[in-house]
């Protein structure tokens, strides 16, 4: 069994291709199942050391897979949810209602969450110290995302980063931000011996805007079956600490 299950983002040539050359430069293995395939029920027969559902739709999950998905996790395998169209309700991700979404430290409504960004938008941190956004430039260096899934923090999860939204104006040559409504954006919790984390906009374009250049360095990246990446260094940092801690590696 590869060290990671990856499920979305359309294809390792497409979207999955930058996530999956993260992966892949950090060392972990994975099996990938493209977003219009449905999962295999052989993939559950024995757990992975991370579940990742991005740009997935829950009717390619089937509830008995999903219930098998949550044992693992309750016996001390991570999963991760990746915003996009097709997760938490989305447009046709529908996660609302599911054994997944029982576990997961936030709550999706019935209703399109998709929230598209056409002014700045930045990510900010709201725990620095935590293993997943220790040693990153959250203050100095704050990256910015073109769209998130809206939902709420569950009761008891923990919140790391939320967005924060502003509307941007031009006068002469002076630009002027004025704080809008803010998100949550990435929230973690525990369900049993496994960890779970809700990151609520994409890794990949769109909605990653220019978060996926987040870095004064470029790192290149190519996963086994993807197409090759070049991404920003604090981004790829990111996304390792992020897998890293939901797999119980930090």
């Amino acid at each position: 069994m590869p060290d990671i299950l990856y499920f979305g983002d359309t294809t390792l040539t497409t979207a999955a291709a930058y996530l999956a050359g993260v992966l892949h430069k950090s060392g972990w293995s994975y099996h990938y199942t493209p977003s219009d395939v449905a999962a295999q029920a052989s993939l559950f027969q024995s757990p992975a050391r991370v579940y990742i559902l991005s740009d997935y739709m829950s009717g390619q999950l089937p509830r008995p897979l999903q219930r098998e998905l949550v044992e693992h996790v309750a016996a001390g395998a991570g999963l991760l949810m990746i915003g996009g169209w097709e997760s938490y309700h989305g447009m046709g991700g529908d996660w609302d209602g599911t054994p997944v979404a029982e576990i997961l430290p936030v709550e999706i409504g019935p209703v399109d969450d998709r929230t598209n960004c056409d002014h700045p938008a930045f990510v900010q941190a709201i725990d620095e110290s935590h293993p997943i956004t220790r040693g990153l430039p959250w203050g100095t260096r704050p990256p910015l995302i073109g769209g998130y899934n809206r939902i709420t923090a569950r009761p008891g999860a923990t919140q790391l980063l939320q967005v924060a939204r502003f509307s941007a104006t031009r006068t002469g040559c002076t630009y002027s931000l004025t704080p809008g409504p803010t998100d949550p954006l990435l929230l973690i919790s525990t369900h049993g011996r496994g960890r779970v984390a809700a990151l609520t906009t994409d890794v990949a374009p769109h909605w990653v805007g220019p978060w996926v250049d987040w870095g004064p360095e470029r790192v290149k990246a190519q996963g086994p079956g993807a197409g090759e990446v070049e991404v920003g260094n604090l981004y790829a940092q990111f996304l390792q600490q992020l897998v890293g801690w939901t797999g119980g590696w930090l």
